[in-house]
């Protein structure tokens, strides 16, 4: 199939991806733009979970803080190398995850980091409210409200405030695929004037 330079042009720009990704995803689409984009994704996304299981100890610490002096988030992200830490696109998506620290307020990074205690707090709560239910459905709904408590807690879950059809974990694995390279978002800290200090254990 003949597939027209144009196209080829608007996928890249869509995407971001080489040019033969972009022409093998429209030959494989029958030269259906969003069916093409739709391909690469899914490509994209394998091909992060490959590479996610690669070592990442470069990277930078990054802050942020807001124009009034009332919010500042630093963050680590990593790669693998200082040859991407040091590229703009790793950088700007190492901003806007600052960004996205300083307006949604996660806790932790991802489920892995919340502390079993305050899962378990969390799901004897839900229990209390439905109390009642039968198990089976009792549970079902526990862990629905564990997803969506998961969701506003965890950065990895949480929308990106750009794009709030996209999760922090999807624009990550997005530059994993774009950049070649495994991305890890650390460690974060963010401060609010006045807000209680935690203390110590």
């Amino acid at each position: 199939m003949e597939i027209d330079p144009q196209l080829v042009k608007q996928l890249r720009e869509k995407t971001n991806a080489g040019f033969m990704d972009c022409k093998r995803a429209l030959a494989e689409s029958g030269g259906e733009l969003e069916t093409a984009e739709a391909i690469l994704r899914m490509k994209g996304i394998a091909i992060a979970g490959k590479k996610a299981s690669r070592p990442a100890k470069e990277g930078i610490v990054a802050s942020y803080i807001h124009l009034q002096g009332k919010v500042g988030v630093l963050v680590e992200v990593n790669c693998e190398t200082d040859f991407v830490a040091r590229n703009e696109n790793f950088r700007e998506v190492v901003k806007d995850i600052t960004l996205h620290i300083a307006a949604a307020h996660p806790l932790y990074v991802s489920r892995a980091d919340v502390p079993g205690n305050l899962i378990e707090a969390e799901r004897e709560i839900y229990k209390a409210q439905l109390k009642g239910k039968p198990e089976n459905v009792m549970n079902k709904i526990v862990e629905g409200k564990l997803d969506k408590f998961f969701s506003t807690v965890c950065l990895l879950e949480q929308a990106f405030i750009k794009n709030p059809d996209q999760t922090i974990e999807d624009l990550v694995k997005s530059k994993i695929a774009e950049l070649g390279e495994n991305i890890v978002i650390r460690r974060f800290t963010r401060y609010l004037v006045g807000e209680p200090v935690p203390a110590e254990a």
